[in-house]
């Protein structure tokens, strides 16, 4: 079985490496691999606060210039926060990784196949999150869900920093998630699941489990099967 991880990079690089959160989340893989089955995992990684930040910085010099900063030119800054990111875990996992970071989800590897037992990828190019690559992966690799990891816990029916009217979501389905994330990608947009991979995993029937990335034990619980805590999106 083909697991997929969107990782978010708000949780591998909230403003710098968290070098103990990816002790912590390697760690975990690693176990569930030395166990007696053929799991294999393709791990998605995200920007985080890198990109946010060197996107804020390009958007600033620009307007100081007197140019307006382009949303592709800031795109390309994020997807090259999301390579680094996605480099340093692929050499953490060491030998369990032998193929190159996949920047091109629909390129480059035979379908269905790679040849380690954990996969690693990042953003692929203008236009969408590394959501939509996780998305694109599942698709390739036969996974029927993708699991995406970040900083919250749960969707909220609003921004629960800023609506205390806000609850908690266990179970939603897609066009309802959509009308709460809208269909409009940004660079750099702070939204449970990309607009853009919504869409795409709305198509393809995917399921999507929205769950807090720090909790090891409850990823634990969802790469097992068994109760957890998160919200799943579904057709």
């Amino acid at each position: 079985m083909t697991r997929v991880i969107s990782l978010g990079g708000s949780i591998v690089a909230p403003d710098k490496v968290d070098c103990i959160y990816l002790q912590r989340f390697v760690g975990l893989i690693e176990t569930l691999l030395t166990e007696d089955n053929a799991e294999r995992f393709i791990i998605v990684v995200g920007g985080g606060g890198p990109a946010r930040a060197w996107q804020a910085a390009y958007r600033e010099v620009s307007g100081a210039l007197g140019a307006v900063p382009d949303d592709g030119q800031a795109d390309w800054i994020g997807i090259m926060a999301t390579r680094l990111n996605a480099q340093l875990v692929k050499a953490l996992f060491g030998r369990r990784c032998t193929d190159d970071v996949v920047t091109n989800p629909e390129a480059g590897l035979t379908e269905g196949i790679f040849t380690g037992r954990v996969l690693l990828a990042a953003g692929w190019k203008p236009g969408f999150s590394s959501d939509n690559d996780a998305v694109l992966l599942a698709k390739r690799f036969g996974a029927k869900t993708v699991i995406n990891l970040s900083n919250i816990e749960k969707v909220y029916t609003a921004d629960p920093k800023t609506d205390p009217r806000a609850k908690p979501i266990d179970s939603i389905r897609w066009e309802d998630f959509r009308v709460l994330s809208g269909d409009v990608w940004t660079p750099g947009k702070n939204v449970p699941f990309d607009p853009v991979a919504s869409r795409n995993a709305a198509e393809a029937g995917l399921n999507v489990i929205c769950a807090a990335g720090g909790d090891m034990e409850n990823l634990r619980q969802i790469l097992r099967g068994a109760a957890y805590t998160g919200t799943l999106i579904h057709a």
